[in-house]
């Protein structure tokens, strides 16, 4: 079934996270208005297989990694154009190029790094959009370097490099919430120093505002390091309940012989007389015996 939003209400690292844990497959596509005045509209397509990135572009020719391994200089258009053509079906076709040894290894990892990690992170900074997503839309090969990224680490680059956090302000964790951890064991993720730092603190019990304090962070970045905790499956945003008020048999308890007031006798001054000592502990333990 495809699926149709907007990034204002649902953001992109949420939707990553939707797909990526859904283990979903097909063609993310975001439009967006880059220019109010002249209502030009800019696509960006993004290739899932199995909730990780496989490719990513512009257009939907069958030509985005061609045109990137021209501007390279490493092959004309056209003849890459024509090894496609003898490339297997299922074969991606940079893996193709390699096997035939017109591409490196490292020349594969540039081309993926400039396709899908620069392109898809810069989209992180997009305060509003449409998307869609079509699981039935077929996996464009011929895009495709043969190298995949986790939705997971594709968010993970695109929200530290992110410098603006104004489209993503309304999804952070508000500072008087606790994080809780979400996984049994310590994350595999390849988390830097200050995500670490927060990461110790997902017991529930401390506000992101004081844990700021804590780690000598300013409680906006704290919040968006939380943000990549949650939306990274790591942890999960939990509102601090307030201190029950005390019962009265903690008063009593805490305090069983009050002291008297000063001031003017009560009885005297027509006030209802002070209750004895006696009773208050005979108060405690029926309470005792009814708890």
């Amino acid at each position: 079934m495809t699926v149709t939003g907007y990034l204002a209400d649902f953001s992109l690292p949420e939707l990553f996270q939707l797909l990526e844990q859904g283990n979903k497959t097909g063609l993310l596509t975001i439009c967006t208005l880059a220019d109010t005045q002249t209502t030009e509209r800019h696509n960006h397509h993004i290739w899932f297989n199995q909730g990780q990135i496989v490719a990513a572009g512009n257009a939907l020719d069958q030509r985005g990694l061609m045109r990137l391994i021209a501007q390279r200089g490493w092959m004309g258009d056209n003849a890459v154009s024509r090894l496609a053509q003898t490339c297997q079906i299922n074969t991606p076709l940079g893996l193709c190029l390699k096997n035939q040894g017109v591409l490196t290894a490292e020349q594969l990892k540039l081309l993926f790094y400039t396709q899908v990690m620069r392109q898809v992170c810069a989209l992180f900074a997009l305060s509003d959009g449409w998307f869609q997503f079509d699981p039935k839309a077929p996996i464009a090969r011929t895009e495709m370097t043969g190298l995949i990224a986790t939705a997971t680490d594709v968010t993970l680059a695109g929200l530290r490099a992110l410098k603006d956090w104004h489209a993503l302000e309304e999804k952070l964790p508000a500072p008087s919430s606790a994080l809780v951890s979400v996984v049994e064991s310590k994350p595999n993720l390849r988390l830097n120093p200050n995500e670490w730092q927060v990461w110790e603190f997902t017991n529930g019990t401390m506000a992101l505002a004081d844990i700021a304090q804590q780690l000598n962070l300013p409680v906006a970045k704290a919040q968006q390091i939380a943000f990549r905790l949650i939306v990274t499956g790591l942890a999960e945003e939990m509102p601090l309940m307030a201190a029950p008020p005390a019962s009265a048999l903690d008063l009593l308890e805490a305090d069983p012989e009050p002291p008297l007031a000063s001031g003017p006798d009560p009885i005297a001054a027509g006030a209802a007389p002070p209750v004895s000592q006696s009773f208050l502990q005979n108060l405690v333990g029926f309470l005792k015996g009814k708890v």
